[in-house]
C-alpha cells in the first residue's frame, strides 16, 4: 500500500522530508478495524513529532491523527462496526498514523461520520472535536444546559481547530459567556462565527482588554496556546476556585501566581485514553457520535480552513509549513487520498 512519511526527524522542512513508499498492508485482529483512507487533516501534533521523533532505523514514521474512511476489514472481536461503514477518528498517537491508503485503528476510539457532510468538512473534525470536548467537559468539568449561566470562560487562541471547536461547544451546549481571543480581523471574525461573545487580542493586554468587557474574570480558562508567554495575565484573569485547562506545551510556569486563589491547574491530552487503555477508553467513540449527531444536526459546522489538494507528500509538507506560520484559521485539510 501507499504511505507517506519520513525516517528521520527534522526541525525544517524541506521538499524531500515527507516522501512516499510502498509498505505492507496490515491485517486486523482482535478489535481492530482496518480503514480505507479517504482524507485527512494535519495537526500541530504532526509537527510536533516530525521535528523530534525518528522511527527505528530504516524504518518509516507515518504522521497523521485525524482520518475520514471506510472499514475494508474488521479483527475477530469487532462487534461495533462492518465492512463499508463510513467512519471518522483521531486514531493512537503511539499507532502508525493516516497518511498511508490503510490503516488499523482500535473500534473504540472510532465514531460514524456525519452523513450530511462531505469527505474534507468531515475529517476536520475528530481530533480538535475530541480535544475540546474532554477539555470542557471532562477536566473543566463544565456542567452542560443553563446551570453555568453568569459564568465566564476564556478560550485563548480561539480561531484555530481546537479553538473553533470549543467555541461552538460552549455557545451550544452550555450558558457560559464566551470571550475568545485572536488577532487578526479574518480570525477575530472566524471566532465571532464560530459563537464567541467577546473576542480580544492576545498580541495585547489580556488583562486590560478583559477588564474593558466589564466583566469581574474567568470561572474557566482554555489556554491552548503560548500558555508561557499569557500565564501571568491568565492568573490576574481567572477567578478566584476558578480553573484553568491547558494543552499545548509551555514548559515551565510559576504555578505559584495561582496559589493564592486555589485555582486548579489541568492538562488535556487527547491521547491519554488510547495511550493507557483507560477503562472509558470507549467514551471517545460516544463523544465522536455526539459530535456527528451535532454536524448532522446543524449544531455545529465543521471547522474546515483550507482544502489543501489530495493526500500526497506534497500537500503534507505544504500543510506543516502552514501550521508552523501561525497563521492557520480553522483546520488543514487534504482529501482525496492519492494512491500513485
Amino acid at each position: 500500500m501507499r504511505a507517506y512519511g519520513y525516517k528521520q526527524a527534522s526541525e525544517t522542512l524541506s521538499d524531500t522530508t515527507i516522501q512516499a513508499v510502498n509498505i505492507a498492508k496490515p491485517i486486523p485482529a482482535g478489535r481492530d478495524v482496518l480503514i480505507q483512507i479517504h482524507g485527512v487533516s494535519v495537526n500541530p501534533v504532526d509537527t510536533k513529532i516530525r521535528k523530534s521523533v525518528s522511527p527505528p532505523a530504516d524504518e518509516l514514521k507515518i504522521l497523521g491523527w485525524d482520518a475520514v474512511g471506510v472499514v475494508a476489514d474488521v479483527g475477530s472481536g469487532v462487534s461495533m462496526f462492518k465492512k463499508g461503514d463510513r467512519v471518522f477518528y483521531a486514531g493512537d498517537v503511539s499507532r502508525p498514523g493516516s497518511n498511508a491508503e490503510y490503516q488499523l485503528v482500535d473500534e473504540r476510539i472510532v465514531g460514524r461520520a456525519p452523513s450530511s457532510l462531505s469527505d474534507e468538512q468531515a475529517v476536520a473534525m475528530p481530533l480538535t472535536s475530541l480535544t475540546a470536548y474532554e477539555l470542557l467537559f471532562d477536566r473543566l468539568n463544565v456542567t452542560k444546559g443553563k446551570e453555568s449561566q453568569g459564568q465566564t470562560i476564556l478560550i485563548t487562541g480561539a480561531a484555530g481547530g481546537v479553538g473553533s471547536v470549543l467555541v461552538q461547544l460552549a455557545r451550544q451546549l452550555t450558558g457560559l459567556t464566551i470571550v475568545g481571543t485572536a488577532s487578526r480581523p479574518e480570525s477575530q471574525a472566524w471566532v465571532k462565527r464560530m459563537g464567541a461573545h467577546h473576542v480580544i487580542d492576545h498580541n495585547g493586554s489580556l488583562t486590560e482588554q478583559f477588564t474593558e468587557l466589564g466583566l469581574s474574570g474567568a470561572d474557566y480558562i482554555a489556554s491552548l496556546t503560548h500558555t508561557n508567554v499569557h500565564f501571568e495575565a491568565l492568573a490576574d484573569i481567572v477567578k478566584p476556585q476558578g480553573k484553568i485547562g491547558l494543552i499545548d506545551d509551555p514548559g515551565s510556569l510559576d504555578i505559584g501566581l495561582i496559589k493564592r486563589k486555589s485555582v486548579s491547574l489541568h492538562w488535556e491530552f487527547m491521547y491519554t485514553r488510547s495511550l493507557f487503555n483507560t477503562k472509558d477508553i470507549g467514551k471517545q467513540q460516544a463523544i465522536l457520535n455526539e459530535i456527528s449527531q451535532m454536524l448532522d444536526t446543524g449544531t455545529l459546522i465543521s471547522t474546515l480552513g483550507q482544502h489543501l489538494g489530495p493526500v500526497n507528500a506534497q500537500n503534507i509538507i505544504k500543510a506543516h509549513r502552514l501550521l508552523e506560520s501561525n497563521k492557520c484559521i480553522g483546520k488543514l485539510v487534504l482529501a482525496p487520498f492519492e494512491y500513485a
